[in-house]
């Protein structure tokens, strides 16, 4: 390498993300297939829990998802661009106090979560003089968001509660729809089957991503899945039918070889047992790679496993390479902490969280590459 040799932003970066659109589209497809012939919807909140809501976003519009799902009116915003004006944003949690006329003014539909929010949104409606989209969600058992069985009171006996406003859907959200057999299912679905009872003028929407795979009868006009799309396992204990989106490769920074009886890592939390080659790759917990999986997590360099030892740092993490030739563990060398063999499922089991909580911890100091980009839609 000489003095003008020109490094590229991978070659500097210390780990690669690389997120799969065809994947992403492909799962989207089967979600799409599989809720016939209810719409099939994308939640991407969270920036697609964190690989991208602009690139995942343009990729199922060009898919043909017209219905899109964020959390925050911030993420709307950003999103808007992004997809085609045809495009459908809606806001799980509504409108902020007094910020009504940004969701009119960037063409988004917020879900209305409570009596007040309806308040808001119909005075808005009053002051444009004109109706305004909205979805509505109510309560069935989460007891999280949407309205309270007293507020769905409330809305029947009033007329004039939703003047202006054109009810898109009315939905709800499932608790437990990733445990197959937990009775909450049947439960909430009773509840909504009894709100929808008393508004059956309305387009309904349950089903999230593991409702979609629980029957038909949580289908009803609009599912929303959204850990689905991007390879999480839907129903937990089963085969997952999904693509792996998501590859992470860390660069091995160093090795050294230790002896029985020294310590690896903060807090001494491994001791070797006897000679290990130690590979230190960087990634941490600063690039959302939990620090729960210290002692327990693997990689794997050229598919082979390889433990993660010692505790797991900001910018770090120690693997024991001692199976592994040494011509495979220079500087650089990548090593695969999620892929196909290691999916982010498995990642999750052994950080003892859920996989959405990995996905969207995965940091800002990857280098991204994205295959599969769809073209602008504008």
């Amino acid at each position: 390498m000489t003095a003008n040799t020109v490094v590229t932003a991978k070659e500097r970066s210390g780990a690669i993300l690389t997120i799969d659109l065809h994947a992403v589209r492909a799962n989207y497809r089967l979600l799409r297939e599989k809720a016939r012939p209810a719409a099939c919807s994308a939640v991407v909140k969270s920036d697609a829990y964190g690989l991208g809501a602009a690139q995942v976003g343009a990729a199922l519009y060009e898919e043909g998802c017209r219905h899109f799902f964020v959390a925050h009116l911030e993420e709307g915003i950003s999103l808007r661009p992004h997809v085609a004006p045809d495009a459908e944003i809606f806001v799980l949690h509504g409108p902020p106090v007094g910020a009504e006329s940004e969701f009119t003014q960037h063409g988004l539909i917020p879900v209305l979560n409570s009596a007040p929010q309806v308040a808001g949104w119909r005075a808005h409606a009053a002051l444009l003089d004109r109706e305004l989209d909205a979805v509505v969600q109510v309560d069935t058992g989460m007891s999280r968001m949407g309205l309270s069985p007293q507020e769905i009171d409330g809305w029947l006996a009033n007329p004039h509660f939703l003047d202006g406003i054109k009810v898109r859907y009315v939905m709800s959200h499932l608790a437990c729809a990733d445990e197959r057999y937990h009775p909450a299912n049947a439960q909430q679905l009773a509840r909504f089957l009894e709100i929808r009872a008393r508004l059956p003028q309305y387009p309904a929407s349950l089903a999230n991503s593991s409702g979609v795979f629980l029957s038909p009868d949580y289908h009803f006009d609009l599912v929303r899945p959204g850990a689905a799309l991007y390879g999480i396992t839907p129903q937990a204990g089963e085969p997952n039918p999904l693509q792996s989106v998501v590859r992470l490769q860390g660069k091995i920074l160093q090795t050294r070889t230790i002896e029985a009886g020294e310590h690896v890592g903060y807090s001494c939390r491994y001791t070797a047992t006897g000679p290990c080659v130690v590979a230190t790759v960087s990634v941490g917990y600063a690039d959302g790679w939990l620090r729960s999986m210290s002692n327990q997590g693997l990689g794997l360099i050229d598919g082979v496993r390889v433990p993660q030892i010692g505790a797991i740092s900001m910018d770090s993490i120690t693997l024991d390479a001692s199976n592994i030739d040494p011509a495979r563990l220079a500087p650089g060398q990548l090593v695969d902490l999620i892929c196909p063999e290691h999916p982010v499922d498995a990642v999750a089991a052994m950080a003892h969280t859920i996989g959405y909580e990995v996905l969207t911890n995965l940091g800002g100091r990857y280098f991204r590459v994205y295959t599969g980009l769809a073209p602008s839609p504008n």
